[in-house]
């Protein structure tokens, strides 16, 4: 996929204007959201092909959907992911489990362990960090991902009504009874 803004808009105009039932492919885009939304960041084409065919849904809808969390829209998802999970699982901000109570916390706890010659210490860091971050990741993406797909599915359907609408009325005009 282009990863460019134009490249973007082109995907979705042409996925309006898909033969396919207009839930179809509003439903689509909103799993393929939803997927984009999971930490799964390389799958996310391979699992909308096969939410697709699982589904039953638009394949097209579906992997546009999934590639509509572009790289730099990532670690944005991802921040808002993590802190809505972890407020749900622990009923609020901060991490108990691990030493600091933020993420730069965290990562300032790794950093000097990243060296050459403390890879092994600055691996078991990262391990503790990354057992830390799963849970609340994966419950704040699934949260997240839910709301973007059942707003992206009202949205979707709306347009391509509406798209439907305006073509229908284009190839069809209404009869001029000035005359």
């Amino acid at each position: 996929m282009n990863l460019s803004w134009r490249g973007l808009f082109k995907g979705l105009k042409a996925v309006l204007h898909l033969g396919d039932e207009p839930w179809k492919i509003a439903l689509g885009l909103a799993v393929g959201v939803f997927i984009s939304c999971t930490p799964f960041y390389g799958l996310h084409t391979l699992m909308a092909i096969g939410a697709a065919f699982a589904l039953r849904i638009n394949k097209l809808s579906t992997i546009t959907g999934a590639w509509l969390n572009l790289p730099w829209f990532a670690p944005f998802i991802y921040a808002i992911s993590l802190k809505v999970g972890e407020f749900i699982l622990e009923g609020g901000p901060g991490f108990g489990g691990v030493p600091g109570k933020s993420l730069p916390d965290l990562a300032g706890i790794i950093r000097p362990s990243l060296s050459p010659e403390r890879i092994t210490v600055g691996f078991l860091a990262s391990s503790k960090l990354l057992v830390a971050v799963l849970k609340p990741l994966m419950v704040g993406t699934t949260i997240v991902g839910a709301v973007a797909g059942l707003i992206t599915y009202v949205v979707a359907l709306g347009t391509v009504r509406e798209v439907r609408r305006l073509a229908s009325r284009e190839q069809h005009p209404a009869p001029d009874l000035r005359a």
